[in-house]
Order: C-alpha cells, then structure tokens, then sequence
C-alpha cells in the first residue's frame, strides 16, 4: 500500500479564521475555499490544510496527547526571517528563543533553522528551513 498525507483539519475560533487566511497566504499556499467561517489551502503533492471556524471551547494543550506542533518548510533560511518579521508586525510573540539554528536537528553541513509561535487558538506553528547553512 502507498499513502500520503491528504488533508489536515484543525477546529478553530470563527473570528480566527482571517488569521489562518493572511498566514497560509503570506507563506505562499493556494486558496482552495473558504469564506467566513472556513479557509482550506493545497500546498505540495495536493496536500491540504483546512481551518474550520467550529471550535468549541475545550482546552488545546500541545504538550497533552494529540498532536504537538504543525511545521511549514521554507526554501531558503531567510524565508525564516521574512515570516518571524511578518508575525512581529503583527503582535504575535515567537517562543522558544527563536529564531534560531537547531544543530541537534541537523547534520554537519547542514542547519535546522526555526521559528516557533501560537496562533490565536493556540495552535503552535513552526516555519522551518533545513539545508545547508546560508
């Protein structure tokens, strides 16, 4: 059997979802659908990600069983940079002292450079290049 991933769904707040559409935009994936209450984007390979403006108000705890964050790769490190000044501008915090290079995650010749950050429904996000170092 061969698989991928197809789509992912997260739930979120109704008056979140123009903040999923302005990031998933910003970082250059294709609109798929939306409107108010949803936005869905393709990214490689027809890969999908979807916001659903539905969420109730249950607790989200990315150290609690589920999953812990969604990372977005980059083409170039700088990319890296370009999305944190994008989020700054924008008021939200980037955690875990970053930006900043990973050597664990990365090989000799090689970097693993992140950015980490909550979305409005506390949803943590990285945008992450890796490759050699620029």
């Amino acid at each position: 059997m061969q698989t991928h991933l197809s789509h992912i769904q997260f739930n979120v707040q109704a008056e979140n979802v123009p903040f999923y559409r302005e990031l998933f935009d910003f970082l250059g994936w294709d609109l798929e659908a939306g409107d108010d209450s949803f936005v869905g984007f393709g990214g490689p390979g027809g890969t999908s990600i979807w916001f659903i403006g539905e969420a109730n108000d249950a607790a989200n705890d990315y150290d609690g069983r589920g999953m812990n964050h969604l990372a977005v790769g980059t083409a170039a490190q700088g990319d890296v940079d370009t999305a944190a000044a994008w989020l700054r501008e924008r008021g939200i915090e980037l955690l875990f002292d970053t930006p900043r290079h990973r050597p664990e995650f990365s090989g000799e010749d090689s970097t693993y450079y992140q950015i980490m950050f909550e979305s409005p429904d506390h949803i943590l996000l990285e945008v992450v290049y890796t490759g050699p170092k620029e």
